[in-house]
């Protein structure tokens, strides 16, 4: 058979894996252990094979077969065949056939990839690298973020990563500094019998189940075409689109990559370079079966953030580069949040973590789990439309639904679920650490109690922005806790606290209370603690010290009077946040901190969170209002 290409055996050059565009062809090199492969080139859109060449003999290097082919192809895409079976390319940079999602057309041939790429202006722009304490993280599903009629945005581009590239502005309303977003690589959704990892190399029939997660063997190269938008679908283009504007609006984007344990090392490490290199992600969380320590001490990494569950037998090395996607905050703080007894050790631990050798991600609630609201809404799961007879998901979900299961019409109950939902909002953001919100707990939403919504393509999994309207208010308290711990330093330290008064300036830079000042009281049944932040060991941007601040926790169903710790003379105890307080919507502005007439002691109420300021009182506008705080004084 005559052909137009011819394999250029003097081109001693050394490529990636994959294949890469040259000056008058292209390079191929796969790996297999096969003992006779060849790449089978095919025409865009055409079903019949155009071209089979096969990998010389003498090419092989190992079990890396590589060879430079010499010809046009322009709107070519490609397979690799290995001993008589055609398999897709595990670095290919884009596939065919995957543009529309949830279709099984795909699933008849083979993957193909797409050859060459057209280059792309970067305009100067460079990984942001946010420092862990200064950074805030709102974790997306790339489809579910805007698939819902009530996002706003045009329908042919919801779920999309142009639509992602639309919500820009509500999260830098919102305060986020970083997205972190679920896989957005390749991947099988449509889940096959007795591979319920979706891999793309099965060849059963489907389930009629979707992996809406993409927690999955994947194409690790390639973004996914069907979370791609237009006619002519690129989503190279379009990922790379999304990366540079989210850095020039000040936002940092950090992908998820799930490993299932089968890729070779080497892969894994070219995949995560890959994306920093080509993508200019900020960020990977790595999820799965990752080589963890190849990982966090590859010199090309060492200023890239990695997220991973644990990083034991790791060099942490200078950079603080690696942090711990801390599970263990959502469970011991939901404890503590519903009264649990035996929670306060837990309670100093969480709020003071945050080591020095690496970052620590806390959250309320992550995709594995109740989301907030159903947190404070369900006791149990509610799984049955999974379709597995409410088996699947966690019970352990440390939630109480205060009173009801699910919905309700009853005032107090409802009250309640909101007074518990700013209650983990402070408990999140007043923690040292790196706070983590799932997109849409800010403003209520709900998955029906379903905890485990990994098939489900639809409202469960997707954000209902109409929330965001009947619930304002607690998005304007979310809004306003992230601007106040922004504002505050001690709230997000550099170092963990140390609990001393290393820089000699009277006080500790954090110390405990119980109702009593100085007098932590750690017994099982106690669930009051205070924690006392001194200002002088925070600076602020503006290079002033930072406020004093009282946080006093009381997560017991009843009240409880707390003695506040004294400030220095010039300083009066304001209210700062108030989860208690309906009618101020929880909190006062910088500016409208109520003066406390009892500088001493403060009743706080059942399951509340109070934060007290230490600023200078203003001048009394009444000599009634005068004699009272020269009383005061005289007092103290």
């Amino acid at each position: 058979m005559r052909t137009s290409y011819r394999i250029d055996i003097n081109d001693r050059s050394m490529y990636p894996m994959g294949a890469t565009v040259i000056e008058g062809g292209m390079h191929v090199s796969f790996v297999s252990k096969g003992t006779e492969c060849a790449l089978l080139l095919y025409k865009k859109g055409s079903k019949a094979r155009k071209e089979r060449i096969l990998f010389p003999q003498e090419s092989r290097i190992g079990n890396v077969w590589s060879m430079t082919v010499l010809g046009d192809f322009e709107n070519m895409e490609y397979t690799f065949e290995e001993d008589g079976k055609e398999v897709p390319d595990p670095y290919g940079r884009q596939f065919s056939g995957r543009e529309r999602w949830g279709s099984e057309d795909h699933l008849k041939h083979t993957l193909r990839a797409v050859c060459g790429e057209e280059p792309f202006d970067w305009e100067g722009d460079k990984p942001l690298m946010i420092p862990y304490q200064d950074s805030i993280l709102y974790r997306i599903h790339p489809r579910g973020f805007t698939k819902h009629a009530s996002s706003g945005v045009e329908g042919k581009d919801r779920g999309t990563f142009r639509a992602v590239a639309e919500k820009i502005p509500y999260m830098k309303e919102l305060g986020v500094t970083t997205v972190e977003m679920m896989p957005p690589v390749e991947f099988e959704e449509v889940i096959l019998p007795d591979h319920m990892d979706g891999s793309p190399f099965a060849e059963e029939e489907p389930t009629g189940k979707l992996n809406y997660w993409g927690y999955t063997r994947g194409l690790l190269f390639a973004p996914k075409a069907a979370y791609c938008a237009g006619q002519e679908k690129d989503p190279r283009k379009e990922f790379k689109q999304l990366v540079k504007t989210l850095h020039k609006e000040g936002l940092e984007l950090v992908m998820e990559l799930y490993f299932d344990g089968t890729e070779a090392p080497s892969h894994a490490l070219d995949a995560v370079r890959f994306w920093v290199q080509e993508y200019h992600v900020d960020g990977i969380h790595l999820v799965g079966y990752a080589p963890l320590k190849l990982l966090a001490e590859d010199p090309y990494l060492s200023r890239t953030k990695l997220f991973a569950c644990n990083w034991e037998n790791v060099d942490f090395g200078n950079c603080r580069h690696l942090a711990e996607y801390n599970q263990g905050f959502m469970t011991d703080m939901r404890s503590f949040l519903k009264g649990d007894e035996g929670q306060l050790n837990n309670l100093v631990k969480r709020t003071r973590r945050s080591p020095k050798t690496m970052g620590t991600i806390n959250f309320m609630a992550n995709t594995d789990g109740f989301t907030m609201a159903d947190m404070v809404s369900y006791d149990v799961k509610h799984n049955e439309e999974n379709g597995e007879a409410n088996r699947d998901g966690t019970d352990h979900n440390q939630s109480w639904n205060c009173g009801v299961e699910g919905p309700t019409r009853k005032k107090k109950v409802l009250a309640m679920r909101r007074k518990q939902l700013k209650n983990a909002m402070l408990l999140l953001f007043l923690s040292q650490g790196t706070p983590l919100i799932m997109a849409g707990d800010e403003f209520g939403r709900t998955k029906k109690g379903n905890n485990n919504s990994y098939c489900q393509d639809n409202e469960i999994s997707w954000i209902n922005w109409g929330l965001l309207k009947a619930n304002r208010d607690l998005c304007e308290f979310t809004k306003y806790v992230i601007a106040f711990r922004k504002a505050h330093p001690v709230f997000h330290m550099e170092e963990e606290p140390a609990l001393l008064d290393y820089r000699s300036v009277g006080l500790p830079d954090v110390s405990y209370h119980g109702i009593k000042a100085w007098c932590p009281e750690f017994e099982s049944f106690r669930r009051q603690l205070g924690i006392f932040y001194c200002g002088k060991y925070g600076k602020k941007a503006d290079g002033t010290e930072d406020d004093y601040f009282y946080v006093a926790y009381n997560m017991h169903w009843e009240p409880h009077e707390f003695a506040l710790p004294h400030l220095p003379k010039e300083l009066k105890w304001h209210l700062a946040f108030d989860t208690d307080d309906e009618a101020a919507g929880g909190f006062y502005r910088p500016g409208t901190e109520p003066l406390l007439s009892d500088q001493k002691q403060q009743l706080i109420m059942a399951r509340s969170i109070v934060v007290f300021i230490g600023k200078k009182a203003e001048a009394p506008e009444d000599d009634t209002d005068r004699k009272s705080g020269e009383t005061e004084e005289k007092e103290e």
